[in-house]
């Protein structure tokens, strides 16, 4: 349906990765999940620290690569963030209690979707995250593509500002 819709920009350091992750935080609506693609070190945790402080979480950020999902709460809503990379089988989200994470007051940004493939709900925005061509120094190319119409929406506001 929005698939076909993409946009792409190129992020030269650090602090752009960070600045575009709190646009994005600015702009979400609560119930919405992001699907973060990539891989190893392209940015995706990184992504997750700049939203979640552009949202005035004032704490550490860490991958919750071994606990699959790290909780917070800022403001008036929960925020989920999953890593995925361990899953065996995508059953394994199930057993978790995986689906009790999704509800209309949360956001769930998830980093290695693809493991759990089947058992999560439809992304609203995917982001992938890939090393420039000229090398790991040079930044990274990101590519936003809407998976409902709350997504497009938001990628095109995005794009306005």
């Amino acid at each position: 349906m929005t698939q076909s819709l993409q946009q792409s920009a190129h992020l030269a350091t650090e602090q752009q990765q960070l600045n575009f992750a709190g646009r994005v935080a600015k702009l979400i609506q609560p119930g919405m999940i992001i699907f973060l693609n990539g891989d190893l070190g392209t940015g995706k945790t990184t992504f997750v620290r700049g939203f979640l402080t552009a949202l005035g979480h004032t704490g550490v950020v860490k991958s919750p690569t071994y606990t699959l999902v790290e909780p917070y709460q800022v403001n008036d809503f929960s925020i989920y963030h999953f890593d995925l990379y361990r899953l065996a089988e995508p059953e394994e989200l199930e057993y978790a209690g995986g689906r009790d994470y999704f509800d209309e007051q949360a956001i769930s940004l998830i980093e290695w979707p693809e493991q759990a493939e089947g058992f999560l709900p439809q992304a609203d925005l995917m982001i992938h995250l890939e090393y420039s061509n000229s090398g790991i120094d040079s930044g990274r190319d990101l590519t936003i593509v809407p998976g409902s119409e709350s997504g497009k929406k938001l990628m095109l506001q995005l794009i306005a500002d």
